[in-house]
């Protein structure tokens, strides 16, 4: 063979290199900052929630701001995660589809793109009208609290499996998506439990408060 043909083989398999780990690198970033954004939020939330009070996440022009964050992450997540698939096939042929692992990471992200579409299209218009999640109707509060469960589930298991190389091709798909859905459950029961603790505490404040302003106003009269 050619030695000119070798030396082009290897220097274009050399540039598909670097050109798929510059997109790896971009897709990390990405997915890094989507979920740091998430994080600090939910730890955010939780910790007001604990406190009382309305939340800085309530904020109209903070929550546009993290959807906005978020979606632009997400965008950066897919459009990198397809060229990251095509240079695969290029290199594997079609069969790389086939790994279970990569079809619950794309599942989960389309999911999560779902899910985000409701939580601005549905919670956050919600949340700026009410001006609180406790002050929300019961089904919309559940349903806030279940979309975002799943999206910090979602976030943090698609993260994984990004980095779970051992996992290609070694489990079924019904084996890696197993204990999704546990999480999921379990964290909305969690903030289902919180949320509940929270207004019932915030009930009997207001109960106390409201018990408190007879007697200060006879005080004064006095």
């Amino acid at each position: 063979m050619d030695l000119n043909v070798i030396a082009a083989f290897f220097e274009q398999k050399s540039t598909m290199e670097f050109m798929r780990l510059g997109i790896v690198y971009a897709h990390l970033i990405a997915c890094c900052v989507a979920i740091g954004m998430v994080l600090t939020s939910d730890f955010a939330m939780i910790k007001e929630l604990f406190k009382g009070g309305k939340s800085h996440l309530q904020d109209s022009q903070h929550m546009e701001s993290l959807q906005k964050s978020v979606s632009a992450a997400l965008a950066v997540l897919w459009v990198s995660g397809i060229a990251i698939i095509w240079l695969d096939i290029n290199a594997n042929g079609l069969s790389y589809l086939l790994n279970p692992k990569l079809q619950a990471k794309i599942a989960i992200v389309m999911l999560l793109t779902f899910n985000g579409m409701l939580l601005h299209g549905l919670v956050l218009p919600a949340l700026q009208k009410a001006g609180s999640l406790l002050e929300l109707k019961f089904s919309m509060r559940m349903f806030a609290l279940f979309a975002g469960a799943l999206s910090g589930v979602s976030w943090f298991y698609a993260a994984m499996l990004g980095v779970g190389r051992p996992l290609s091709w070694k489990y079924s798909l019904v084996e890696i998506l197993a204990a999704y859905p546990v999480l999921i459950v379990g964290g909305f029961l969690a903030m289902v439990l919180l949320t509940q603790w929270a207004k019932q505490r915030e009930a009997v404040r207001e109960s106390q408060a409201a018990a408190t302003a007879p007697r200060n106003a006879a005080l004064a009269a006095w």
